[in-house]
C-alpha cells in the first residue's frame, strides 16, 4: 500500500500536465523498478488516463448537443411566428358567434320583467365565453396538427402570445373593477370589447389581412357601448350579444376567405 501511495503521489505531480502516451511511458519505467514491479501502481495509472479524457469528451458532446438542440428550438419558433396560422377553424369561431346571439335572446327574454342582475350577467357571459374558448380550442389544436404537422406545437404558441395576454387583461379588469369600483361595472362590455379588438390587432400579422376590419369593429363596438350606456347600471344582454355575434361570425368569414385564397 505504501508503493501504491508513493506511485500515486507522482501521478499527482506530472499527470495533469502529461499526455495519455507519456503516462504510459512514465507507468512503464516505474513498471522495470523492482521496488514497483509486480504492484497494482502501474495497473492505476493506466486506468486514470484513459478515464479522464473519456470523460471530458463525453461532457462537451452533451454540451455541443444541448447547444443544437436550443438552436433548432430558436429556428422553429421564429419559423412558426413568420408563418400564416391556419389553425383557427372557422365553424367553431361561427358557432360561437351563433351562440353570443342566443344566449343574449335568452337573456333578454328571461328578465324581461324584473332588472338584471349583475351577477347574472357576469356568470351568463364569463360561462358563454369559457364554452367559446373551449370549443375553439380544441378546433384549433386538431386543426393545426393537421395542416402545420410538425410546427403546429410552435403555431399554437405562437398565436396563444398573442392573444392570451389580451384575455387575461379582460380577467384582471373585470376583477379590478367587481372589487374596488363596483359603479362603474356598466363599463365592463365596452371594455371587454375594446380589450378583444386589441388581441385581434395584435393577431393580424399571422393571419389574413381582412382580419383588421375585425379589430376595428370590435374596437368601435366598444366605443359604443360606453359613449351609449351613460353610466345606467341596468346592463343590457344585447351589449354582448350583438357586438361578439357580429365580431365572431366576421372572423369566421373572414379566415373561410382567406383559408381559400391561399388554397387556389
Amino acid at each position: 500500500m505504501q508503493m501504491v501511495r508513493q506511485a500515486r503521489d507522482e501521478w499527482n505531480a506530472c499527470g495533469a500536465e502529461s499526455s495519455g502516451a507519456a503516462t504510459q511511458a512514465h507507468c512503464k519505467d516505474l513498471q522495470s523498478t523492482k521496488s514497483l514491479r509486480g504492484s497494482p501502481a502501474c495497473v492505476y495509472f493506466v486506468r486514470q488516463s484513459k478515464s479522464v479524457r473519456p470523460q471530458r469528451i463525453g461532457a462537451e458532446r452533451l454540451r455541443k448537443y444541448y447547444d443544437a438542440l436550443s438552436d433548432i428550438h430558436a429556428i422553429r419558433g421564429q419559423i412558426a411566428r413568420g408563418t400564416e396560422f391556419r389553425g383557427y377553424g372557422p365553424a367553431s369561431i361561427a358557432a360561437s358567434g351563433f351562440l353570443a346571439f342566443i344566449v343574449a335572446a335568452a337573456e333578454a327574454r328571461w328578465f324581461e320583467s324584473r332588472v338584471h342582475g349583475l351577477a347574472a350577467f357576469l356568470t351568463t357571459w364569463i360561462a358563454t365565453a369559457a364554452v367559446s374558448v373551449v370549443f375553439t380550442g380544441v378546433e384549433t389544436i386538431g386543426r393545426a396538427r393537421r395542416v402545420h404537422s410538425g410546427f403546429a406545437r410552435e403555431m399554437i404558441r405562437s398565436a396563444a402570445e398573442q392573444f392570451v395576454p389580451a384575455l387575461m387583461a379582460g380577467m384582471l379588469l373585470t376583477v379590478v373593477l367587481l372589487h374596488f369600483d363596483p359603479r362603474n361595472l356598466w363599463m365592463l362590455p365596452g371594455l371587454w370589447q375594446i380589450v378583444f379588438s386589441l388581441g385581434v390587432f395584435a393577431s393580424c400579422r399571422f393571419l389574413p389581412r381582412q382580419m383588421f376590419i375585425v379589430g376595428l369593429w370590435y374596437l368601435s363596438a366598444g366605443l359604443a357601448c360606453l359613449a351609449v350606456g351613460g353610466g345606467d347600471p341596468v346592463l343590457s344582454p344585447w351589449a354582448m350579444g350583438i357586438p361578439f355575434g357580429v365580431g365572431q361570425l366576421l372572423v369566421a368569414a373572414v379566415l373561410q376567405f382567406g383559408y381559400r385564397k391561399i388554397d387556389v
